[in-house]
């Protein structure tokens, strides 16, 4: 049965980041409500990033509740690797993440029924915005990619996110970058990530130019604003070797369209103008590549979406707008 518009019920969104942690409240047509960005301190470990997102997750389902008489009626969660029921797998990032039961702590940490929370791997939850409210709409096949501290993409395919036979499909950080990598996955290692994802990035600039700790978008800018060469050159060699998997994956897929998101985007035009060179070779049909519309929240808008749909049968199709009450909303 679908939700009336004017329900005063809502859902929430938690988008548990390698360094932040989003959440949000949403109305049942997606729009957001009340949100809060806390810092995930990856270093301080799983349990105090868990109990921190959900006594914010309280005080936002208790605000939104007064802002709207309604009361919270389901949770999504998004979060990098696998999620299972007891554990979460490809998470190692954040110690202690992997032994997590996700669910079941959100479940416990607001009050809800398990059948009112669902959760998803981060990128795959931003495929679902993309495809539902996004870039990635009417497009099919599409596909979402993530360039932020790691390496991922999406897959839509008739309307639905590909999840694979063991909810990897889109691991592309795991891509062997050539015959000579002897490491991978077998023994813990993401050979594309590792070299370049934004936290891989920001590690080879640090080495490179001597500037003590920089982020992936600390290179960027420099690269960017062309006064450092040697940071142009690393972020130009970075991105070929991306623009190469992406152009392999625009071949073995044909999608419609590709649409890229996560915090290297905030460089877009050196990003997107790599990418659309490499896919304008290699396809044989190129793909539209853009910029997703959710550049930097779409894991939380997944997320909301997941929320949604564990709610109601009919999930909307009205793109969502951003409604301020007392949080950022993004």
């Amino acid at each position: 049965m679908k939700v009336p518009s004017a329900s005063p019920d809502f859902v929430l969104a938690i988008d548990f980041g390698g360094t932040k942690l989003d959440v949000a409240t949403a109305t049942l047509g997606g729009d957001a409500l009340r949100s809060q960005r806390l810092d995930t301190d990856a270093a301080g470990g799983a349990e105090q990033a868990v109990e921190r997102a959900l006594a914010a997750a309280r005080a936002l389902r208790d605000a939104t509740a007064s802002d709207t008489g309604g009361r919270l009626v389901a949770a999504g969660a998004a979060s990098p690797g696998i999620v299972l029921d007891d554990r979460i797998l490809l998470a190692p990032n954040v110690p202690g993440w992997q032994d997590l039961p996700l669910a079941t702590r959100i479940q416990d940490g607001l009050d809800l029924d398990p059948r009112q929370v669902v959760t998803e791997t981060d990128v795959k939850a931003a495929t679902l915005a993309e495809a539902r409210w996004g870039a990635l709409r009417d497009a099919d096949p599409g596909v979402f990619l993530n360039v932020g501290t790691g390496l991922g993409a999406g897959i839509v395919v008739g309307g639905r996110v590909l999840a694979g036979a063991n909810g990897a499909a889109g691991e592309i950080g795991y891509a062997l970058r050539g015959v000579g990598d002897e490491h991978g996955a077998s023994d813990g290692h993401a050979p594309l990530e590792e070299h370049a994802g934004g936290r891989a990035l920001g590690e080879r600039g640090s080495a490179l130019l001597g500037a003590g700790a920089l982020t992936a978008a600390d290179v960027l800018e420099r690269a960017r604003g062309g006064g450092d060469p040697d940071a142009a050159a690393l972020v130009a060699d970075t991105l070929d070797e991306l623009a190469v998997h992406v152009a392999n994956l625009a071949v073995l897929l044909d999608p419609a369209r590709i649409a890229v998101g996560g915090g290297m985007m905030n460089s877009a035009a050196l990003v997107l103008g790599a990418l659309r060179r490499r896919v304008a070779q290699a396809a044989p049909f190129p793909p539209e590549v853009v910029a997703a519309r959710f550049v930097n929240d779409a894991a939380l808008r997944g997320a909301i979406a997941r929320a949604i749909d564990a709610h109601t049968t009919v999930p909307t199709t009205t793109a969502p707008t951003l409604i301020h009450r007392g949080g950022a909303a993004r």
